[in-house]
């Protein structure tokens, strides 16, 4: 089995010092830099855009998971690229047409990834799963960090594994909202293949962050 991936939320990192926040948990052993995006249109916040994340992509090599909460989406989509984005991540509701943005995602250069709320079915995915390389369940209502963790969202991650073996396809099974010690293990069970994790991480500051990442891998540490 390949060792989970973590992607650590900056969403929970010290704003003041975003650069330093992140070459720390590069250090500590984050794979990946979950970065959320948000227009307090499609979800009720506001946190940065393509600007911010162009500032940041110099202090790490680690792949930018970026994961967009607003709408509309396409017009966007060539800013995050040049931003840095390494994956891109929306929620089909954020548009009209989710293959066209897909494909757009793709041609921009980046990987493109589709995010599912609590309340969206996982056959949302079937049309597409041959042209995405992740999907992010999302384990709490997207807009906000720190939420509880909603245990049906299990189902769900069972129900995409499933679906993504079938497909015969190396696709990143992510999920997002919640993620601790204790439910980690749950979810990653449950057969995701990446962790999102906010607090849980940046708890403790930089001297903690090893500690925390190694915590949501109980696998690896066995």
């Amino acid at each position: 089995m390949k060792p989970v991936l973590i992607s650590p939320s900056i969403l929970s990192a010290d704003f003041a010092k975003l650069g330093e926040e992140i070459r720390a948990i590069d250090a500590a052993g984050a794979d990946m830099i979950h970065v959320d995006v948000m227009d307090g249109h499609f979800v009720p916040n506001l946190t940065f855009g393509p600007p911010v994340i162009e500032k940041l992509r110099p202090h790490t090599k680690k792949l930018f998971d970026v994961h967009l909460m607003i709408a509309p989406v396409d017009p966007f989509i060539q800013d995050f690229a040049k931003a840095g984005a390494d994956i891109l991540t929306v929620h089909p509701e954020a548009g009209a047409h989710l293959h066209r943005t897909i494909q757009a995602i793709r041609a921009a250069g980046m990987r493109p990834g589709v995010a599912l709320n609590p309340g969206t079915p996982a056959s949302v995915i079937e049309p597409v799963i041959g042209d995405i390389d992740l999907v992010l369940v999302m384990s709490v209502n997207p807009g906000f960090g720190g939420q509880s963790f909603i245990e049906s969202q299990l189902r769900k991650v069972e129900q995409l594994r499933r679906m993504i073996d079938a497909s015969g396809r190396d696709i990143i099974l992510e999920i997002d909202g919640g993620l601790n010690a204790e439910t980690a293990p749950r979810a990653i069970a449950a057969g995701v293949t990446a962790i999102v994790a906010g607090s849980a991480v940046f708890k403790g500051g930089p001297d903690a962050y090893a500690a925390n990442i190694r915590a949501l891998r109980p696998q690896v540490n066995a």
